[in-house]
């Protein structure tokens, strides 16, 4: 999984992109069908504000998260983008268990009824 990092008024150093990617490890594991994660960490009025955006089974999911320090910040975003990407896979599964809707007779018998046979 690709992991895309930007900032904004933010100096990205070694240490944030290690930290952002470790945490982001553990849904690489859990959702093997992400092909990447943007992340994009800005600072206004001395709050950190981590944005992170990703497209899951044809779903764009984004989650943010906000602290007055930066690490907690990717915490929390991380936190809920898990949650979100576990709703999104529980979705996924209970369509998957429908019973398809099909517009024709389920029975021959109902095709010949519908049928004048003279």
């Amino acid at each position: 999984m690709k992991v895309n990092i930007s900032g904004h008024h933010v100096e990205i150093s070694n240490g944030v992109k290690e930290h952002v990617e470790q945490k982001l490890a553990k849904l690489a594991s859990h959702f093997p069908s992400l092909i990447s994660i943007d992340s994009i960490i800005s600072k206004e009025h001395g709050e950190y504000q981590v944005e992170l955006v990703t497209n899951y089974e044809n779903t764009r999911i984004a989650t943010s998260g906000n602290d007055k320090v930066m690490y907690p910040a990717i915490a929390k975003a991380a936190k809920k983008l898990d949650a979100a990407l576990s709703h999104r896979k529980g979705q996924v599964k209970g369509d998957l268990h429908k019973i398809p809707e099909t517009d024709a007779p389920e029975i021959a018998v109902d095709i010949i009824q519908g049928m004048e046979l003279n």
